[in-house]
């Protein structure tokens, strides 16, 4: 039974070094690192933030989305968090994202994968359609350039996309549910 766990962990190695480019490596390594990082988590929070809150008065639309994306960003990094913690797969080794190596030294699930597709599943419930093509095409660039900078495996970004489509769907389910009950007790949260 090991042996071929060791090959899958193996490929999985083989093919996240296969991907990665080193630092600085041009044009492609800035557009890599500039996609790795709008995944991160607080960049949604901040800018969802202040859509939610001028929505209120401006956009009833972009008010619901921004409150249910950041409601559901937040579900789902208590999900990840606690499957890394329970899984505890360090990272690549590596010289780039010391911000994720120190403060996540964790790495499977890829908590960016599972962001980026939940927000984009969800997105087609409470977005314009616009905006959810856009997710459509960034989640999987977020995606691959979590490899590419070397902060996760192959393996680690494929369980989040996973996770992602998971929780989104689920998401999408709940929310005529999760809508009312939730404005029931903070009337304006969506």
């Amino acid at each position: 039974m090991k042996s071929w766990v060791k090959k899958i962990l193996d490929w999985d190695v083989d093919k996240s070094a296969a991907l990665r480019l080193e630092p600085g490596q041009g044009r492609w390594w800035n557009v890599a690192v500039f996609l790795a990082h709008s995944g991160d988590s607080w960049w949604w929070l901040a800018a969802l933030f202040p859509i939610w809150l001028a929505g209120i008065w401006l956009s009833p639309t972009w008010h619901r989305a921004s409150g249910v994306l950041a409601f559901s960003l937040l579900l789902e990094a208590v999900i990840v968090l606690a499957i890394k913690f329970l899984i505890r797969r360090k990272r690549p080794d590596g010289d780039w994202g010391e911000i994720y190596r120190s403060t996540d030294p964790h790495s499977f699930p890829s908590g960016h994968a599972a962001r980026m597709v939940l927000i984009a599943v969800v997105s087609w419930a409470v977005a314009p359609l616009w905006f959810s093509l856009l997710l459509l095409l960034w989640a999987p660039l977020v995606c691959v350039a979590r490899v590419i900078t070397g902060v996760h495996y192959l393996s680690d970004v494929i369980a989040g996309v996973v996770i992602g489509l998971i929780s989104g769907g689920v998401m999408v389910v709940w929310l005529p549910t999760l809508i009312p009950l939730v404005n029931s007790y903070i009337p304006f949260a969506f």
